[in-house]
């Protein structure tokens, strides 16, 4: 543990009130990922990852009463799907690729004393990614997510509060472009016992309608997702933990000629292991590995996922 002076945020009297010994080491933004493909001209269901699957233990551990203060976050994830689910939920040797992902992201965290017992986040986040599937490579920068989160604290043990995001159309690479605005909006919860904690969200993301010159028009359909995490205090350095992460996406509609696309609604469940890692009062890494336990019309998770946390 270093021993360097304490932030200013740390030193602050609001904080100390607001927050134990234990959650002082486990501040934590709340997280966006989001596997979203770009639809081809012939789109199908083809998720790059589970939305939010990035978050880890303590994610929505956030506290109230506090001097503003900062956050960056890199994310990062590798999926080898060498295998895929088929419309029946058979596993098929087809359709699988390797896939690296990652998100950087800047957060600003502040509450106002009009607005007492509510905290308030700002996030930017840059998605990246790099695919290789089908004899070829490529990668680059993807849309960026951008937007606000605000929550309360029922009681001193949990928290509670909603968040929603803008994800915009571009990218640095045609096929890493969605070429479609998307809003991301969940629910947010965390609780903490003496040796436990239990914290997830609840949310979908709405997509607007693809228009590309040339093709045809298409609204990719609703995802619904869920993400929970359950904690085990072993000690304030190593935190191992379990997770559950589910969606399910409706079925893509051809607005052009007014048809849904076939087996272009997908689901998935996975599970995994991992572990937290608090390296300092203001530094932190998360490591995990995940994978499908069940699927539909998605390429299988089986993936490591990697989270570096600086607080200043």
């Amino acid at each position: 543990m270093i021993s360097s002076p304490l932030p200013h945020l740390f030193r602050s009297e609001i904080f100390r009130k607001n927050l134990s010994f234990t959650s002082l080491f486990r501040i934590r933004p709340a997280v966006f990922f989001v596997g979203l493909a770009s639809l081809s001209a012939q789109p199908h269901a083809q998720a790059a990852d589970i939305p939010l699957a990035i978050i880890g233990p303590h994610e929505y551990d956030l506290p109230v009463d506090f001097k503003p203060f900062n956050v960056l976050v890199q994310y990062g994830d590798g999926n080898a799907a060498g295998l895929s689910y088929n419309s029946q939920g058979a596993r098929k040797p087809v359709g699988g690729s390797h896939t690296w992902a990652g998100m950087t992201k800047y957060v600003h965290f502040r509450s106002f004393d009009a607005i007492p017992h509510v905290g308030f986040a700002f996030e930017v986040i840059q998605t990246e990614s790099y695919t290789l599937a089908n004899g070829t490579n490529y990668g680059g920068l993807g849309g960026t997510i951008s937007g606000p989160a605000v929550w309360f604290k029922p009681n001193k043990h949990s928290t509670f509060g909603i968040q929603t995001f803008l994800q915009t159309p571009s990218g640095t690479r045609d096929s890493l472009a969605t070429h479609y605005w998307s809003n991301l909006s969940s629910f947010m919860f965390d609780y903490e016992w003496k040796h436990f904690s239990f914290d997830g969200d609840l949310g979908a993301i709405v997509n607007m309608t693809k228009h590309v010159d040339g093709q045809h028009s298409y609204k990719p359909g609703t995802t619904f997702h869920s993400n929970l995490r359950f904690s085990w205090k072993a000690h304030r350095v190593v935190e191992p933990f379990l997770a559950f992460d589910w969606q399910n996406t409706a079925a893509t509609r051809d607005r052009t000629v007014q048809n849904w696309i076939d087996n272009s609604s997908s689901r998935e469940v996975a599970m995994g292991v991992g572990a937290m890692f608090t390296l300092t009062r203001s530094i932190s890494l998360t490591t995990r590995y995940s994978h499908s336990v069940e699927g539909r019309n998605t390429p299988e998770t089986n993936a490591y996922y990697m989270k570096f946390v600086y607080l200043w």
